[in-house]
């Protein structure tokens, strides 16, 4: 212990020891020491030592305070001591110095940095941090010392977790992607720092907010781990309880590691989506009417949740996610709310050009959002539409280069694949729609396309060329707009003002570069792919000359991006050319070309546009971010425009007449190939659907076929039951006969039977009846059936074939129809009788009802035996009825063959039938061979073409046709 009281209190006599000595001393009591208390003092002493002899400690002790940490985990007040020292060793960071007394108690956390007087020496610090790398990289060497850190961090004493977690965010500052390495394989290790956000000292919560931070750095597995341990929810449960944007430092943590989990990282950004975490961010954006007196932290907190919200919008993101949160910030309300923002006065100016970005993003290619951003309004008397507020702060050279920036990013983005967007901006401009008592989006836009401002002539212009964009409509529409450039002097349009102002800046100094490049671009993309404004362009006799004459100087460095530009707009006018001026077709702009320019030195004019560095700026992204005002010269859609035209115009150029003479001949051949095949497709297309209706006739007449064949079998069946009832009928009648000769009253139960009898043969009549009714619709569906097949025109061969065997089954179905009548015949008289039979049994139960009432004399006694008599002769009838129903089963029976024969007349035209398909085929042979030998006739037009240096397509429609005709035959053979 005096030895400790030697380092830590007051001098002691004799020489003092170095400091390497008492380091090495105070290791080998940490190494030797079996009290507990010796340990922790001297792992105190070089916690006390560590920031002035960082070198001596960490080489003689990082060993021996690591053993401390596997052996002593039991208690937390040596463990605080060796990890705050081993943070000593390894953190680079300048912290501020601490009074040693107040370590022995105590840890207090430090909210600041304090800056020294003066600058560190750059060697010095230099050295620190490859110092700390080092000790880093010794640390790291064993992956179980980091383990065993994540262990440690489980303790929830403050004296270990806090000390911990600064010890691993240090580690990783220094050595973060071999830390994550190690953390990404440990088990649980990620789930460990993740209950760091719920420990309730905000101390280490924060702390562990810069550990995640740095451990989601440029790692995408971490993040989706980290994701998928609930981190959205707990990260905005801090934001929302620490003031969303009024918190602190705390509120730009969590911020930060949001933005670290969702950039560049599509599957946390769907996540967050489907989680419903954009409804959360709404809130954040509810500013108030009072917009004064606004913190530099508030502004920081605002801009990240800005960015936050660009994060899941952005263009670089895949088409689909982006427009699924695009959807989600306008069902919530949180584009509605943004809007307000851009609206409010009192805002920040970064803020308000960091929101114009977010909605600018937010309504990009969005058909609702770019609908309901158009239908925004100012707060201003009279209200104006955003837009028009917006175009103004752009074409105002007073405002910000950043703010202007953004408003023109804004503008591109609502009319990006907006078409509605286009047709409402250029008809701002057309004479039918211009409203001389209010300003509108045109206006604004011809008046910085025509001011003394080079950079609102530049914006201007790019604004105008989105509204064209893509839109060959508008294009056209354009073309209409007269402007009036002074007094006296007739209208001209806007296309030939654009040409004179080009003209007119051509004299002038350096500083009209921007405004030539803006117009240019604007004629560009106005002029393509449009062979009328591509005429309105060449009948001004001034603008070719002018062209040819820029082209040809020999002009300065800045210069050369103009003749470059002139060069692709005369390219564009011989493309698009359609020939009409005598004077300028594409064969006397290529001859201006070569006699003027030169063939060569015209496509190395033209290749200068895309080896100019702010061309491949500008290609990067859709966001026009330029460092200074001078630098701002390409737009981003403007670059895919010059990639797309600058190979064709090179062809085009080179090309002669003579090749062009030959293309189109190629192609007018080519179109006679393509006419004969499609008449060839047409006629296999007609008989494949003759060759359907066909297949479906036999498959209906088959189906009613079958039909009537189920109605005889029931026919049959009935009959047959008809027969039997009759039988059980007859052996009644003869038993009441019997019955009836014994007494009187036996007589009238006879009666009474009959009458029962009587009632069920006239239900069974009635069933017979619409039996035959039944039968007679049927044969009227199969006479319709064969009045269709004597009505459809024969159009092959084949078909008078079948005409004849349909002849042979209209035969067969008359004989069939006669059958079935007499059949009808013979139940109708059938039915007479049996009424007859129902009149007599009425009238005798009528006059035996009296009888038996009264007594009975001789007379009705005789009058009885008549009666019974005359019942007698009727049974004797009704077994002749009987024969006759029995013939009638004969007939029926001879009907069930006749239709069988039906049958197989049927079948037999069914094979008729399939031998049509199967010649119908070999006629598809033919004109397969046909179109093949015509394929390999426009193969070898293809090579000719390609030896002659033209460009031909491989894939042709042909083939693809041809290949679904195939498969067509192969469905028909699997049928």
């Amino acid at each position: 212990m005096n030895f400790l009281r030697g380092v830590m209190g007051g001098q002691a006599a004799g020489p003092q020891p170095s400091g390497a000595d008492t380091i090495q001393k105070l290791c080998d009591r940490v190494a030797s020491s079996t009290l507990l208390e010796d340990r922790r003092d001297a792992v105190r002493a070089l916690k006390s030592l560590s920031k002035k002899y960082r070198m001596e400690v960490g080489t003689q002790a990082m060993d021996h305070l690591i053993n401390i940490l596997q052996t002593d985990r039991s208690d937390s007040e040596i463990l605080g001591y060796a990890l705050d020292t081993l943070y000593n060793l390894i953190c680079n960071d300048e912290e501020e110095e601490q009074d040693e007394s107040e370590d022995a108690v105590t840890h207090i956390p430090v909210s600041g940095k304090r800056k020294n007087a003066s600058a560190p020496d750059e060697t010095a610090q230099k050295q620190a941090d490859d110092l700390g790398a080092q000790f880093t990289e010794m640390f790291i060497q064993d992956p179980e010392h980091v383990t065993l850190l994540l262990t440690l961090l489980e303790d929830f004493d403050f004296h270990v977790r806090w000390p911990g977690v600064k010890l691993l965010t240090a580690l990783l500052k220094n050595q973060g992607v071999q830390l994550q390495g190690i953390i990404l394989v440990s088990p649980m290790g990620v789930s460990r720092l993740m209950d760091l956000l719920a420990d309730s000292r905000e101390v280490i919560r924060n702390d562990g907010l810069l550990l995640l931070q740095q451990l989601t750095k440029s790692n995408a597995a971490i993040q989706k781990i980290v994701a998928f341990e609930n981190a959205f929810e707990r990260l905005l449960d801090i934001i929302t309880e620490e003031g969303s944007s009024d918190g602190g430092i705390v509120v730009e943590d969590c911020l930060l590691l949001l933005l670290n989990l969702l950039k560049n990282n599509s599957s946390n950004q769907n996540f967050f989506k489907e989680g419903s975490y954009i409804q959360r961010m709404k809130p954040w954006f509810e500013v108030g009417d009072d917009n004064s007196g606004w913190s530099a932290q508030k502004v920081t907190n605002l801009h990240l949740m800005l960015q936050l919200v660009r994060v899941m919008v952005s263009p670089v993101n895949s088409p689909g996610a982006t427009a699924s949160c695009q959807r989600s910030m306008y069902q919530c309300g949180l584009l509605q709310q943004l809007c307000t923002i851009l609206m409010a006065t009192g805002v920040p100016a970064d803020i308000l050009t960091e929101t114009i970005n977010t909605v600018s993003e937010v309504i990009r290619g969005s058909q609702i959002n770019q609908d309901y951003f158009a239908s925004v309004n100012a707060p201003s008397n009279p209200p104006r539409p955003a837009i028009v507020v917006l175009l103004m702060s752009m074409v105002n050279e007073r405002q910000p280069f950043v703010l202007r920036c953004a408003v023109l990013y804004c503008f591109q983005c609502f009319l990006y694949k907006n078409q509605k967007g286009q047709g409402e901006i250029v008809a701002t401009l057309l004479p039918s729609t211009i409203d001389a008592n209010s300003i509108s989006a045109g206006q604004l836009l011809c008046g910085g396309l025509f001011s003394a401002d080079s950079l609102s002539n530049w914006c201007a212009a790019v604004a105008l060329a989105h509204a064209l964009q893509d839109n060959l409509t508008q294009k056209e529409q354009l073309l209409r707009v007269q402007l009036a450039t002074s007094l006296g002097k007739p209208p001209v349009s806007l296309l030939q003002q654009c040409t004179n102002i080009l003209s007119q800046t051509k004299s002038e100094k350096g500083s009209k570069v921007q405004t030539r490049v803006g117009l240019l671009m604007l004629l560009c993309t106005w002029i393509n792919n449009c062979p009328i404004a591509v005429t309105h362009f060449l009948h001004n006799q001034e603008n070719v000359p002018f062209l040819t004459a820029q082209i040809s100087e020999n002009l300065g460095e800045d210069e050369r991006l103009v003749q470059g530009l002139c060069a692709l707009l005369l390219g564009i006018c011989i493309y698009y050319n359609d020939n009409s001026l005598e004077n300028y077709t594409k064969e006397k702009l290529k001859q201006l070309i070569e006699k003027r320019i030169g063939k060569e030195n015209f496509v190395e004019k033209l290749g200068f546009i895309t080896k100019h560095e702010l061309y491949s700026r500008a290609a990067q992204k859709p966001q026009p971010v330029f460092p200074s005002p001078e630098q701002m010269l390409f737009d981003h859609e403007f670059t895919k425009l010059v990639k797309e035209l600058e190979g064709v115009i090179t062809k085009a150029v080179h090309k002669s007449s003579e090749e062009e003479k030959k293309e189109e001949e190629v192609k007018k051949t080519l179109e006679q190939h393509d006419n004969i095949v499609t008449q060839y497709k047409e006629l296999i297309r007609e008989q494949d659907a003759q060759i359907q209706e066909l297949k479906e006739q036999v498959s209906t007449m088959s189906a009613q076929n079958e039909q009537m064949q189920t109605s005889l079998t029931q026919q049959l069946s009935q009959i047959q039951q008809h027969k039997d009832q009759y039988n059980i009928l007859k052996l009644k009648l003869g038993k009441d006969n019997h019955s009836q000769s014994n007494s009187q009253g036996d007589g009238s139960q006879m009666n009474g039977l009959q009458m029962e009898e009587v009632t069920q043969l006239r239900a069974e009549l009635e069933e017979l009846r619409m039996q035959h009714t039944l039968l007679q619709t049927q044969l009227g569906d199969k006479d319709t059936l064969i009045n269709s097949l004597r009505s459809e025109p024969s159009k092959t061969a084949e078909g008078s074939a079948a005409e004849s065997d349909n002849s042979e089954l209209l035969k067969e179905l008359e004989a069939l129809r006669s059958q079935v009548q007499s059949q009808s015949a013979e139940i109708n008289q059938m039915r007479t009788e049996r009424e007859e039979l129902l009149r007599r049994a009425e009238a005798a139960s009528s006059e035996a009802a009296p009888c038996s009432d009264s007594s009975l004399d001789a007379q009705k006694m005789a009058e009885l035996e008549s009666r019974l008599a005359a019942q007698t002769n009727e049974t004797e009838r009704l077994k002749a009825e009987a024969k006759s129903l029995s013939q009638s089963r004969l007939e029926l029976e001879q009907q069930l063959a006749s239709a069988t024969s039906t049958v197989a007349i049927l079948q037999t035209e069914k094979a008729k039938l399939q031998t049509e398909v199967q010649e119908s085929k070999k006629e598809q042979d033919d004109l397969l061979m046909l179109l093949a030998d015509q394929d390999q006739k426009i193969h070898s037009l293809k090579q000719k073409l390609k030896d002659l240096g033209e460009t031909v397509d491989d894939e042709d429609d042909l083939d693809t046709r041809d290949q679904t005709d195939d498969d067509y035959e192969e469905e028909e053979d699997e049928d």
